[in-house]
Protein backbone atom coordinates (compact mmCIF):
# COMPACT_ATOMS: atom_id res chain seq x y z
CA UNK A 1 0.00 0.00 0.00
CA UNK A 2 1.41 3.36 -1.06
CA UNK A 3 2.26 5.88 1.62
CA UNK A 4 0.17 9.04 1.48
CA UNK A 5 2.07 12.12 0.40
CA UNK A 6 2.77 14.50 3.29
CA UNK A 7 0.57 17.56 3.49
CA UNK A 8 2.25 20.66 2.11
CA UNK A 9 1.04 23.95 3.50
CA UNK A 10 1.76 26.78 1.06
CA UNK A 11 3.56 29.79 2.48
CA UNK A 12 3.73 33.09 0.64
CA UNK A 13 5.72 34.82 3.39
CA UNK A 14 9.35 35.88 3.02
CA UNK A 15 12.18 33.89 4.59
CA UNK A 16 12.98 35.09 8.10
CA UNK A 17 16.58 35.82 7.18
CA UNK A 18 17.36 37.52 3.90
CA UNK A 19 20.22 39.89 3.17
CA UNK A 20 20.02 42.59 5.87
CA UNK A 21 16.70 41.53 7.39
CA UNK A 22 16.94 41.03 11.16
CA UNK A 23 14.50 40.05 13.88
CA UNK A 24 14.00 43.77 14.54
CA UNK A 25 12.95 44.29 10.91
CA UNK A 26 10.56 41.35 11.08
CA UNK A 27 9.08 42.64 14.32
CA UNK A 28 8.35 46.00 12.68
CA UNK A 29 6.73 44.26 9.70
CA UNK A 30 4.51 42.17 11.97
CA UNK A 31 3.59 45.19 14.10
CA UNK A 32 2.55 47.28 11.09
CA UNK A 33 0.69 44.33 9.56
CA UNK A 34 -1.25 43.92 12.79
CA UNK A 35 -2.04 47.63 12.88
CA UNK A 36 -3.24 47.54 9.26
CA UNK A 37 -5.48 44.54 9.82
CA UNK A 38 -6.96 45.87 13.05
CA UNK A 39 -7.28 49.62 12.47
CA UNK A 40 -7.22 50.22 8.71
CA UNK A 41 -8.59 47.22 6.79
CA UNK A 42 -12.01 47.26 8.54
CA UNK A 43 -12.61 50.74 7.05
CA UNK A 44 -11.47 49.93 3.50
CA UNK A 45 -14.99 49.97 1.99
CA UNK A 46 -15.98 53.15 3.83
CA UNK A 47 -12.79 54.97 2.80
CA UNK A 48 -13.16 53.83 -0.79
CA UNK A 49 -16.19 56.13 -0.87
CA UNK A 50 -15.05 59.00 1.35
CA UNK A 51 -11.26 58.86 1.19
CA UNK A 52 -9.14 57.89 4.16
CA UNK A 53 -9.04 60.56 6.90
CA UNK A 54 -6.06 62.73 7.82
CA UNK A 55 -6.18 61.14 11.27
CA UNK A 56 -4.48 58.06 9.79
CA UNK A 57 -1.29 60.10 9.39
CA UNK A 58 -1.51 61.28 13.01
CA UNK A 59 -2.17 57.77 14.31
CA UNK A 60 0.77 56.35 12.37
CA UNK A 61 2.94 59.21 13.57
CA UNK A 62 2.00 58.54 17.19
CA UNK A 63 2.95 54.88 16.71
CA UNK A 64 6.31 55.81 15.20
CA UNK A 65 5.50 54.32 11.79
CA UNK A 66 6.09 57.44 9.67
CA UNK A 67 9.72 57.96 10.63
CA UNK A 68 11.04 54.42 10.84
CA UNK A 69 14.35 55.20 9.14
CA UNK A 70 14.62 58.92 9.91
CA UNK A 71 17.12 60.07 12.58
CA UNK A 72 15.97 60.19 16.17
CA UNK A 73 16.98 63.86 16.40
CA UNK A 74 14.04 64.68 14.11
CA UNK A 75 11.59 62.38 15.85
CA UNK A 76 12.28 59.28 13.78
CA UNK A 77 13.06 55.77 14.99
CA UNK A 78 16.65 55.81 13.77
CA UNK A 79 16.34 52.56 11.81
CA UNK A 80 18.05 51.65 8.56
CA UNK A 81 16.60 51.74 5.06
CA UNK A 82 15.25 48.19 5.38
CA UNK A 83 12.68 49.58 7.80
CA UNK A 84 11.13 51.36 4.83
CA UNK A 85 10.96 48.05 2.96
CA UNK A 86 9.23 46.40 5.92
CA UNK A 87 6.68 49.21 6.19
CA UNK A 88 6.05 49.26 2.44
CA UNK A 89 5.33 45.54 2.26
CA UNK A 90 3.24 45.56 5.44
CA UNK A 91 0.97 48.39 4.26
CA UNK A 92 -0.64 46.00 1.75
CA UNK A 93 -2.59 44.56 4.68
CA UNK A 94 -4.61 47.78 4.88
CA UNK A 95 -6.64 46.27 2.01
CA UNK A 96 -6.53 49.69 0.40
CA UNK A 97 -4.11 50.60 -2.36
CA UNK A 98 -4.95 54.30 -2.26
CA UNK A 99 -4.18 54.54 1.45
CA UNK A 100 -0.87 52.69 1.06
CA UNK A 101 0.09 55.02 -1.78
CA UNK A 102 -0.90 58.19 0.09
CA UNK A 103 1.26 57.16 3.04
CA UNK A 104 4.16 56.18 0.74
CA UNK A 105 4.16 59.59 -0.95
CA UNK A 106 4.49 61.19 2.48
CA UNK A 107 7.12 58.84 3.92
CA UNK A 108 9.25 57.87 0.91
CA UNK A 109 8.79 60.52 -1.77
CA UNK A 110 8.15 64.00 -0.35
CA UNK A 111 9.93 64.04 3.02
CA UNK A 112 13.25 62.29 2.15
CA UNK A 113 14.51 65.26 0.05
CA UNK A 114 13.95 67.52 3.06
CA UNK A 115 16.06 65.23 5.22
CA UNK A 116 18.78 64.76 2.62
CA UNK A 117 19.06 68.25 1.14
CA UNK A 118 17.03 70.64 3.31
CA UNK A 119 18.30 73.22 5.76
CA UNK A 120 18.00 72.77 9.50
CA UNK A 121 15.19 75.33 9.44
CA UNK A 122 13.17 73.25 6.95
CA UNK A 123 13.84 70.07 8.91
CA UNK A 124 12.69 71.52 12.20
CA UNK A 125 9.72 73.42 10.75
CA UNK A 126 8.36 70.80 8.36
CA UNK A 127 10.11 67.43 8.68
CA UNK A 128 9.66 67.07 12.44
CA UNK A 129 5.87 67.65 12.39
CA UNK A 130 5.61 65.46 9.28
CA UNK A 131 7.20 62.54 11.13
CA UNK A 132 4.69 63.12 13.93
CA UNK A 133 1.81 63.05 11.43
CA UNK A 134 0.91 66.64 12.30
CA UNK A 135 1.72 67.82 8.78
CA UNK A 136 1.00 66.05 5.49
CA UNK A 137 3.26 66.37 2.46
CA UNK A 138 2.98 65.98 -1.30
CA UNK A 139 5.46 65.91 -4.18
CA UNK A 140 5.02 68.12 -7.23
CA UNK A 141 6.71 66.90 -10.41
CA UNK A 142 4.17 66.07 -13.11
CA UNK A 143 2.72 68.84 -15.27
CA UNK A 144 0.19 68.76 -18.12
CA UNK A 145 3.14 68.66 -20.53
CA UNK A 146 5.82 66.92 -18.45
CA UNK A 147 5.86 63.77 -16.34
CA UNK A 148 8.76 61.35 -16.25
CA UNK A 149 10.48 63.77 -18.65
CA UNK A 150 11.55 66.12 -15.87
CA UNK A 151 13.46 68.23 -18.39
CA UNK A 152 10.10 69.32 -19.85
CA UNK A 153 8.96 71.06 -16.65
CA UNK A 154 7.77 74.63 -17.20
CA UNK A 155 6.84 75.79 -13.69
CA UNK A 156 9.19 78.72 -13.04
CA UNK A 157 10.76 80.14 -9.92
CA UNK A 158 12.40 83.56 -10.31
CA UNK A 159 14.56 85.14 -7.62
CA UNK A 160 13.32 88.52 -6.38
CA UNK A 161 15.41 89.77 -3.49
CA UNK A 162 14.94 87.46 -0.52
CA UNK A 163 12.07 85.61 -2.21
CA UNK A 164 11.30 83.46 -5.21
CA UNK A 165 8.22 84.10 -7.33
CA UNK A 166 6.67 80.88 -8.63
CA UNK A 167 4.25 80.52 -11.54
CA UNK A 168 3.02 77.32 -13.16
CA UNK A 169 0.93 74.23 -12.57
CA UNK A 170 1.17 70.58 -11.54
CA UNK A 171 -1.19 67.66 -12.10
CA UNK A 172 -1.77 64.11 -10.81
CA UNK A 173 -0.48 65.19 -7.38
CA UNK A 174 -1.19 62.56 -4.72
CA UNK A 175 -2.15 64.17 -1.38
CA UNK A 176 -2.51 67.41 -3.34
CA UNK A 177 -5.85 68.31 -1.77
CA UNK A 178 -5.03 67.49 1.85
CA UNK A 179 -1.31 68.31 2.01
CA UNK A 180 0.01 71.10 4.23
CA UNK A 181 2.92 71.66 1.87
CA UNK A 182 4.38 70.47 -1.40
CA UNK A 183 7.97 69.69 -2.36
CA UNK A 184 7.95 71.38 -5.74
CA UNK A 185 10.22 70.82 -8.75
CA UNK A 186 10.67 74.08 -10.67
CA UNK A 187 12.82 75.59 -13.38
CA UNK A 188 15.06 78.42 -12.17
CA UNK A 189 17.27 78.92 -15.24
CA UNK A 190 15.93 78.19 -18.73
CA UNK A 191 19.42 78.40 -20.26
CA UNK A 192 21.20 76.01 -17.89
CA UNK A 193 19.79 72.71 -19.13
CA UNK A 194 19.79 70.06 -16.42
CA UNK A 195 21.45 72.54 -14.07
CA UNK A 196 18.48 74.86 -14.31
CA UNK A 197 16.07 73.10 -11.92
CA UNK A 198 15.49 73.64 -8.20
CA UNK A 199 13.38 72.19 -5.40
CA UNK A 200 11.24 74.32 -3.12
CA UNK A 201 9.11 73.62 -0.08
CA UNK A 202 5.85 75.50 -0.64
CA UNK A 203 3.26 75.72 2.17
CA UNK A 204 -0.32 75.30 1.00
CA UNK A 205 -1.50 78.44 2.80
CA UNK A 206 0.83 80.64 0.73
CA UNK A 207 -1.09 83.27 -1.31
CA UNK A 208 -1.14 82.18 -4.94
CA UNK A 209 -1.32 78.45 -4.13
CA UNK A 210 -4.52 77.04 -5.62
CA UNK A 211 -6.00 73.54 -5.64
CA UNK A 212 -7.57 73.86 -9.08
CA UNK A 213 -9.36 70.54 -9.16
CA UNK A 214 -9.69 67.26 -7.29
CA UNK A 215 -9.31 64.54 -9.90
CA UNK A 216 -11.72 61.62 -10.38
CA UNK A 217 -9.65 58.48 -10.97
CA UNK A 218 -10.23 54.94 -12.18
CA UNK A 219 -8.74 53.50 -8.99
CA UNK A 220 -6.96 54.49 -5.78
CA UNK A 221 -10.24 56.15 -4.75
CA UNK A 222 -9.33 56.52 -1.08
CA UNK A 223 -6.37 58.83 -1.84
CA UNK A 224 -6.84 62.36 -3.11
CA UNK A 225 -5.20 63.51 -6.33
CA UNK A 226 -5.19 67.11 -7.50
CA UNK A 227 -4.34 69.68 -10.10
CA UNK A 228 -2.48 72.63 -8.59
CA UNK A 229 -1.70 76.11 -9.90
CA UNK A 230 0.79 78.69 -8.66
CA UNK A 231 0.03 82.31 -9.48
CA UNK A 232 2.68 84.88 -8.53
CA UNK A 233 3.31 82.77 -5.44
CA UNK A 234 6.13 84.06 -3.24
CA UNK A 235 8.23 81.92 -0.94
CA UNK A 236 11.25 82.95 1.13
CA UNK A 237 14.64 82.04 -0.32
CA UNK A 238 15.05 79.87 2.77
CA UNK A 239 12.44 77.49 1.36
CA UNK A 240 14.86 76.40 -1.35
CA UNK A 241 15.75 72.74 -0.75
CA UNK A 242 19.48 72.34 -1.26
CA UNK A 243 21.35 74.52 -3.74
CA UNK A 244 19.75 76.38 -6.61
CA UNK A 245 20.26 74.54 -9.87
CA UNK A 246 20.61 71.10 -8.28
CA UNK A 247 16.94 70.12 -8.40
CA UNK A 248 17.25 67.76 -11.36
CA UNK A 249 20.06 65.78 -9.76
CA UNK A 250 18.21 65.72 -6.45
CA UNK A 251 15.05 64.43 -8.12
CA UNK A 252 16.91 61.75 -10.06
CA UNK A 253 18.20 60.50 -6.72
CA UNK A 254 14.68 60.67 -5.30
CA UNK A 255 13.27 58.58 -8.17
CA UNK A 256 15.10 55.56 -6.76
CA UNK A 257 13.18 55.90 -3.49
CA UNK A 258 9.90 56.46 -5.31
CA UNK A 259 10.23 53.44 -7.57
CA UNK A 260 11.47 51.13 -4.85
CA UNK A 261 8.65 51.97 -2.43
CA UNK A 262 6.28 51.11 -5.28
CA UNK A 263 7.96 47.72 -5.60
CA UNK A 264 7.79 47.15 -1.82
CA UNK A 265 4.07 47.96 -1.73
CA UNK A 266 3.54 45.64 -4.68
CA UNK A 267 5.49 42.79 -3.03
CA UNK A 268 3.15 42.89 -0.08
CA UNK A 269 0.03 43.34 -2.18
CA UNK A 270 0.83 40.35 -4.39
CA UNK A 271 1.50 37.98 -1.49
CA UNK A 272 -1.65 39.12 0.29
CA UNK A 273 -3.78 38.72 -2.84
CA UNK A 274 -2.45 35.24 -3.62
CA UNK A 275 -3.06 34.12 -0.05
CA UNK A 276 -6.64 35.45 -0.06
CA UNK A 277 -7.36 33.85 -3.41
CA UNK A 278 -5.96 30.53 -2.21
CA UNK A 279 -8.31 30.70 0.79
CA UNK A 280 -11.31 31.46 -1.41
CA UNK A 281 -10.54 28.61 -3.82
CA UNK A 282 -10.14 26.24 -0.87
CA UNK A 283 -13.55 27.16 0.56
CA UNK A 284 -15.52 27.53 -2.69
CA UNK A 285 -16.98 24.22 -3.88
CA UNK A 286 -17.88 23.32 -7.46
CA UNK A 287 -18.76 19.90 -8.88
CA UNK A 288 -18.38 18.37 -5.45
CA UNK A 289 -14.86 19.57 -4.67
CA UNK A 290 -12.98 22.77 -3.78
CA UNK A 291 -12.04 24.86 -6.79
CA UNK A 292 -8.42 24.56 -5.75
CA UNK A 293 -8.65 20.81 -6.41
CA UNK A 294 -8.43 21.65 -10.11
CA UNK A 295 -4.97 21.58 -11.56
CA UNK A 296 -5.35 24.72 -13.66
CA UNK A 297 -5.71 27.24 -10.80
CA UNK A 298 -3.00 25.36 -8.91
CA UNK A 299 -0.54 25.86 -11.77
CA UNK A 300 -1.48 29.47 -12.45
CA UNK A 301 -1.12 30.45 -8.80
CA UNK A 302 2.10 28.46 -8.47
CA UNK A 303 3.64 30.29 -11.42
CA UNK A 304 2.54 33.68 -10.09
CA UNK A 305 3.95 32.83 -6.66
CA UNK A 306 7.26 31.80 -8.25
CA UNK A 307 7.52 35.08 -10.12
CA UNK A 308 6.58 36.98 -6.96
CA UNK A 309 9.35 35.23 -5.03
CA UNK A 310 11.92 36.08 -7.72
CA UNK A 311 10.76 39.70 -7.70
CA UNK A 312 10.98 39.80 -3.91
CA UNK A 313 14.55 38.50 -4.01
CA UNK A 314 15.52 41.17 -6.53
CA UNK A 315 13.90 44.02 -4.60
CA UNK A 316 15.47 42.91 -1.33
CA UNK A 317 18.88 42.62 -2.98
CA UNK A 318 18.40 46.08 -4.51
CA UNK A 319 17.51 47.50 -1.08
CA UNK A 320 20.60 45.89 0.45
CA UNK A 321 22.83 47.46 -2.21
CA UNK A 322 21.14 50.84 -1.74
CA UNK A 323 21.79 50.57 1.99
CA UNK A 324 25.48 50.03 1.19
CA UNK A 325 25.62 53.15 -0.97
CA UNK A 326 25.65 51.41 -4.34
CA UNK A 327 24.06 53.13 -7.34
CA UNK A 328 20.98 50.93 -7.83
CA UNK A 329 19.32 52.92 -10.62
CA UNK A 330 19.49 49.98 -13.06
CA UNK A 331 17.99 47.41 -10.71
CA UNK A 332 15.51 49.95 -9.36
CA UNK A 333 14.23 50.44 -12.89
CA UNK A 334 13.90 46.68 -13.36
CA UNK A 335 12.07 46.29 -10.03
CA UNK A 336 9.59 49.02 -10.92
CA UNK A 337 8.88 47.61 -14.39
CA UNK A 338 8.52 43.95 -13.40
CA UNK A 339 6.59 44.52 -10.18
CA UNK A 340 3.96 46.72 -11.83
CA UNK A 341 3.45 44.23 -14.66
CA UNK A 342 3.25 41.25 -12.33
CA UNK A 343 0.75 43.05 -10.11
CA UNK A 344 -1.56 43.59 -13.06
CA UNK A 345 -1.48 39.89 -13.92
CA UNK A 346 -2.05 38.86 -10.32
CA UNK A 347 -5.02 41.23 -10.04
CA UNK A 348 -6.52 39.84 -13.23
CA UNK A 349 -6.15 36.20 -12.17
CA UNK A 350 -7.42 36.80 -8.65
CA UNK A 351 -10.55 38.43 -10.06
CA UNK A 352 -10.95 35.65 -12.63
CA UNK A 353 -10.70 32.88 -10.04
CA UNK A 354 -13.34 34.58 -7.90
CA UNK A 355 -15.74 34.41 -10.83
CA UNK A 356 -18.85 36.58 -10.87
CA UNK A 357 -18.51 37.59 -7.24
CA UNK A 358 -15.02 38.88 -8.01
CA UNK A 359 -16.52 41.39 -10.43
CA UNK A 360 -18.79 42.85 -7.77
CA UNK A 361 -17.84 46.02 -5.89
CA UNK A 362 -18.56 44.23 -2.61
CA UNK A 363 -15.55 41.98 -3.16
CA UNK A 364 -11.97 43.11 -2.54
CA UNK A 365 -10.89 41.91 -5.99
CA UNK A 366 -12.74 44.74 -7.76
CA UNK A 367 -10.87 47.44 -5.85
CA UNK A 368 -7.61 45.53 -6.14
CA UNK A 369 -8.02 45.23 -9.91
CA UNK A 370 -8.61 48.99 -10.30
CA UNK A 371 -5.86 50.03 -7.93
CA UNK A 372 -3.27 47.74 -9.53
CA UNK A 373 -3.50 49.47 -12.88
CA UNK A 374 -1.86 52.68 -11.71
CA UNK A 375 1.55 51.25 -11.00
CA UNK A 376 2.45 50.75 -14.67
CA UNK A 377 1.86 54.50 -15.11
CA UNK A 378 2.63 56.33 -11.86
CA UNK A 379 6.19 56.75 -10.60
CA UNK A 380 7.54 56.21 -14.11
CA UNK A 381 5.51 54.50 -16.81
CA UNK A 382 6.53 51.08 -18.14
CA UNK A 383 7.64 52.74 -21.37
CA UNK A 384 9.96 55.08 -19.47
CA UNK A 385 11.41 52.14 -17.57
CA UNK A 386 12.04 50.29 -20.85
CA UNK A 387 13.57 53.37 -22.43
CA UNK A 388 15.92 53.72 -19.47
CA UNK A 389 16.85 50.03 -19.59
CA UNK A 390 17.42 50.12 -23.34
CA UNK A 391 20.02 52.81 -22.79
CA UNK A 392 21.54 51.11 -19.76
CA UNK A 393 21.89 47.80 -21.58
CA UNK A 394 23.25 49.38 -24.76
CA UNK A 395 20.19 48.60 -26.87
CA UNK A 396 19.42 52.22 -27.72
CA UNK A 397 20.68 53.78 -30.95
CA UNK A 398 21.15 57.14 -29.20
CA UNK A 399 23.24 55.60 -26.43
Amino acid sequence: MATAAPEIKPDFSAPKRHFCITDEHEQLRETIQGFCRKELAPHSDEWEESGFPDSVFKRMGDLGFLGVYFPEEYGGQGGDYFMSLMRGEAMAHSNNGGLAMGIAVHTDMATPPILKFGSEYLKQTYLVPSIKGEMISSLGITEPGAGSDVAGIRTRAVRDGDEYVINGSKTFITNGVRADYIVLVTKTDSEAGYDGFSLFLVPKDTPGFHVSRKLDKLGMHSSDTAELTFDELRVPAGNLIGAEGRGFQQQMNQFQNERMIAAYNINGAIKDALARTRSYLTERKAFGAPLLANQYPQFVLAELAAEARALEALTHDCAAQYLEGVDTSRDTTICKLLSARLLRRVADWCLQFHGGIGYMEETWTARFFRDARLWSIGGGADEIMLRTLARTEGFSADG
